[in-house]
């Protein structure tokens, strides 16, 4: 197979170069150009023709949709996060720290979709003899997914014709290279190259690829944006290391819902998906403590009970605010605001506040919560048994509605929660059994009403 010839592209203009230089001849740019494959001349077929069949103009509404079909992955948090399951010619990105569970949980869905379908795992960091032996530590003696130890793209598109699986993992995409271009496996080049041809091959066999990704020391996704552009789902795993506890986020979806997470917990055999997540994310005080109060947040369509603390101290002429799964802007606002409109001053104070299991709250939903908290560790009178609120506060002291009140609502009476104290516009027409709940519309009317509790 003759190697075609490659050039040099400038990122920012477009403008090309037989080889590679410091500066863009085109634009004065400099560390822009990055090798791809030149174009053959001539009226030849295009390698991603495949991609682009022609269709004539239609009207939208007269267009014939269909919902996609679905296969479970036989792991229930992960259908959750992919929409109900995987969709045939689709793409899956996940990416996470490494260590963090991907190959994994991976393995584990392969195996489930082994006995329903062919599969095939490919692996460019581990031999077959590592994943077989990871297999037998997750009790997958007998797993029937066929393994290839490979990091030649060429080598990998062949072996996928030739098997024709109904699912493919590539773990990972960083490893890949092509034989077309001539820079190291991991570079831009390389990463969008093997994602395209991927992606091509997906959409024109019906075989869903699912592709794992390194991140970078920020978290992010490494190699080309153009990754998440291509592909149909972007997965991110999160979690402490550390901790036993997983979070796989949809942060893309084609087929789905964005911002849906699903919960695991990393055993001796495995990732294991956590039916009650909020039990994770509830501390157990054996007595209501001080500076604790809970929050019913909204995790894509699942409502999830979580504990806010807030723990404030003296602190002298340079008070700290420091906010641990919350953002440290809105806790400063939130502060102004209690100052403001209900008379807690803080600012020779040290405030601490953090959302308990290593969630990460960013609906402004959290604010009443959070501002409950840091009242009760102020005058360290601890919250009634049984208390959770929500809601947004505005500047002016007004306390607005959060998204779907009464599905959070329901979640915690489910969970044995009594007393709420919510925005007035959340309260529900037909009260709910067992759920004594207090409508409020500004900071101080909360304030006030804590204090009588």
């Amino acid at each position: 197979m003759a190697k075609d010839k490659s050039i040099y592209t400038c990122n920012e203009c477009g403008a090309s170069s037989p080889k590679w230089l410091g500066k863009c001849p085109g634009c004065g740019a400099w560390n822009t150009l990055v090798e791809t494959v030149a174009e053959p001349g001539g009226a030849g077929r295009n390698r991603f023709q495949s991609l682009a069949k022609s269709q004539p103009v239609a009207t939208l509404g007269e267009i014939e949709a269909s919902d996609v079909a679905r296969t479970p992955t036989g792991i229930a948090e992960l259908d959750r996060v992919l929409g109900g399951g995987i969709v045939e010619g689709g793409v899956v990105l996940i990416g996470g720290d490494p260590g963090i569970g991907k190959s994994t949980l991976l393995l584990q869905a392969l195996d489930a979709l082994s006995r329903q379908a062919r599969t095939l795992y490919v692996t460019g960091e581990e031999s077959g003899a590592q994943v077989a032996l990871r297999s037998r530590r997750l009790g997958l003696e007998a797993s029937q997914v066929r393994v290839l130890a490979e990091i030649q793209l060429e080598r990998i598109l062949a072996t996928l014709e030739s098997e024709q699986p109904a699912v493919c993992v590539i773990d990972s995409i960083q490893t890949l290279y092509s034989e077309q271009l001539s820079s190291a496996p991991g570079s831009v080049a390389q990463v969008r190259e093997c994602a395209a041809h991927l992606t091509r091959t997906a959409k024109a066999g019906g075989t869903t690829v699912i592709l794992v990704g390194h991140v970078t020391k920020d978290g992010q996704l490494a190699g080309p944006r153009v990754l998440e552009h291509i592909v149909d789902t972007v997965l991110y795993f999160e979690g402490d290391t550390h901790s036993s506890f997983r979070l796989v986020r949809a942060i893309k979806n084609r087929f789905g819902a964005v911002n849906e997470i699903g919960v695991f917990a990393m055993t001796e055999r495995g990732l294991k998906g956590v039916a009650n997540p909020s039990a994770i994310f509830l501390s157990t005080h054996a007595e209501p403590v001080p500076g604790a109060c809970v929050l019913v947040t909204l995790e894509g369509t699942r409502p999830l009970l979580v504990e806010v603390q807030a723990l404030v101290d003296g602190g002298g002429p340079s008070p700290r605010r420091l906010s641990v799964g919350l953002e440290r802007d809105r806790l400063a606002m939130l502060l102004a605001v209690l100052h403001r409109h209900a008379g807690i001053a803080t600012f020779d104070q040290d405030v601490f506040v953090n959302a308990v299991g290593g969630v990460r709250i960013s609906e402004p939903a959290a604010d009443l919560a959070v501002m409950l908290a840091i009242q009760g560790s102020l005058r360290a009178r601890p919250l009634p048994r049984g208390f959770f609120a929500f809601g947004e506060v505005g500047l002016a002291g007004e306390v607005r509605p959060a998204p779907r009140g009464q599905e959070r609502l329901k979640e915690a009476a489910k969970l044995g929660f009594s007393v709420a104290v919510v925005p007035q516009a959340n309260v529900p027409k037909k009260g709910i059994e067992g759920l004594t709940i207090h409508a409020v519309e500004r900071v101080e009317q909360a304030i006030e009403l804590v204090r009588k509790l």
